[in-house]
């Protein structure tokens, strides 16, 4: 199943997205309401709503080779603020003097109930499903000297979360792609990552309690390119949909 969350005036309704592009508003007990409406005319939001994002560094090895870093022996994770979160659809605001921003298109682990230092064998009962992500970075703010990779990422409007929360899905081998205004950047498989949902959140957990809605951004394949304002920068990852954020001057 895929889940929405949107905004109808000043209240906040969930929906199932179908096949078809549409959606069917859900009522408080998860049943069909039978109202209809095609997703891109609604008011979208973030399919959760984090207490932190996790951004796992270099977890696939042909981007730790586009950027010259050895593969990790254990996850490389950097926990960054939920303001920085924007919806399908949203603008990525590029600020005035940041200099180079890329896009990297990510698998995110949505966190379905609290969870503190759990086995990678259990992880699977505290995901409550995944969804697209991208971690827009400023690099010449993340590499600067001293490096400052946490504050490159947190700018707000670098972390689009969409367009839906996918349930009952297998994360092990799906197609992640980033198009950029229709060209294709980066395009990898979940199965490329050096380690696996399960272990990031048995890692994560085992240094900081994650509570429902946190998310986890599972590493980008290789193709990193700059954004510039004028693009429009689509994240596809097989099972969930495309999530899809013009880029602006700020």
């Amino acid at each position: 199943m895929r889940l929405v969350r949107y905004r109808h005036g000043d209240e906040v309704r969930r929906g199932r997205l179908l096949e078809d592009g549409s959606v069917v508003e859900l009522r408080a007990d998860g049943s069909d309401s039978g109202t209809v409406a095609p997703m891109e005319e609604l008011d979208l939001l973030p399919p959760c709503e984090p207490t932190k994002l996790i951004i796992v560094a270099h977890n696939y090895a042909e981007h730790c080779r586009e950027t010259g870093s050895a593969p990790p022996s254990a996850p490389h994770l950097h926990p960054i603020p939920a303001s920085c979160v924007v919806p399908h659809g949203a603008a990525i605001v590029l600020p005035q003097g940041i200099g180079r921003a890329d896009h990297e298109a990510e698998l995110v682990v949505v966190i379905g109930r609290p969870c503190k230092g759990v086995s990678a064998e259990d992880a699977t009962r505290y995901i409550a499903g995944y969804t697209c992500g991208n971690d827009v970075s400023a690099r010449d703010v993340q590499w600067a000297t001293p490096p400052a990779f946490a504050r490159g990422k947190s700018i707000d409007t670098f972390a689009p979360l969409g367009p839906c929360l996918a349930t009952h899905l297998d994360p092990s081998d799906l197609a992640v792609e980033c198009r950029v205004s229709g060209d294709v950047r980066q395009s990898g498989r979940t199965s490329d990552m050096i380690f696996s949902v399960e272990e990031l959140v048995a890692e994560s957990s085992r240094w900081m309690t994650l509570l429902p809605g946190d998310c986890i951004f599972t590493g980008t394949p290789p193709g990193i390119s700059p954004l510039k304002p004028g693009d429009v920068c689509e994240v596809y990852v097989e099972g969930i949909g495309i999530l899809r954020n013009p880029v602006v001057e700020g």
